[in-house]
């Protein structure tokens, strides 16, 4: 467990907690410490983490980068602390479980982007989100140029990080750049009620089909049906698999009990 993100496992759900006080600023060590927390989670007896959240508590989601901290770096250093940041955002978007990112208060910048990282986003009523990188004279560096557009299409993309922007959560939930709106004393709780539904499904089958989704929308169509070919028969040396189909053929569908093996 770092100082500043630590992974907490209940019931099959690993919660990734960002902890820096007052606004969870990302800076190097907080970076180190979420890629470490991702490590953790993916290497995860199977079975032990089905799905994750990402949470910054009941305040603040992550409001973005400690600018204080880069104000005054030149660009070798940025091109290596860059690097660190896109490769920390990289494992969490690379998890094989369901990643749900619990959005409070402010989601900004980086932290749009480790929240645009995740399967899906939840945000509380009172939410902010945004890129306003423009206005310090940069882009966004870890992910939003990349991930938004293919979220929410390019137009809206580009209006978002051309103006620097925030919106709020009911905007953002029109947009298509969060799944679910909820009061924001239940935000983690809505989170983990969604996180709760694929807990329960075959992690192998979960773990394929994002794997076959996510680079499947990267290459062409052909590409993208054989990684789905070969990811499907695959499933058919699982033990989940085995009981999933005798269970359908004993008891009807939506029965079975997985194991994550």
């Amino acid at each position: 467990m770092g100082e500043f993100v630590r992974l907490e496992v209940a019931d099959g759900i690993g919660t990734i907690r960002l902890d820096r006080p007052p606004v969870n600023a990302m800076n190097d060590q907080l970076t180190s410490e979420l890629a470490d927390a991702a490590r953790a989670a993916s290497d995860a007896d199977a079975g032990q983490i089905r799905a994750v959240i990402l949470y910054g508590g009941e305040k603040a989601f992550a409001a973005g980068a400690d600018i204080a901290n880069m104000a005054e770096a030149g660009y070798a250093e940025m091109a290596l602390r860059s690097g660190r940041l896109q490769a920390a955002m990289g494992l969490i978007a690379g998890l094989g479980q369901p990643v749900i990112a619990a959005i409070t208060g402010y989601a900004l910048g980086g932290g749009l982007e480790l929240a645009l990282a995740a399967d899906f986003r939840v945000a509380g009523e009172t939410a902010r989100l945004g890129q306003p990188e423009i206005l310090l004279g940069v882009i966004p560096g870890a992910g939003g140029t990349q991930r938004l557009p293919r979220l929410v299409g390019p137009a809206r993309a580009k209006d978002l990080i051309f103006t620097g922007r925030t919106v709020r959560a009911a905007e953002a939930h029109a947009i298509g750049l969060v799944d679910l709106v909820a009061p924001d004393a239940s935000v983690y709780e809505a989170a983990l009620s969604m996180a709760q539904r694929y807990a329960a499904g075959p992690a192998l089958a979960l773990r394929a089909a994002k794997q076959a989704i996510d680079f499947g929308l990267g290459t062409d169509l052909a590409t993208g049906l054989e990684l789905e070919r070969a990811q499907f028969a695959a499933l058919f040396g699982t033990q989940d698999q085995r009981a999933g189909m005798l269970s359908f053929l004993e008891n009807g569908p939506g029965k079975a009990t997985f194991t994550g093996r």
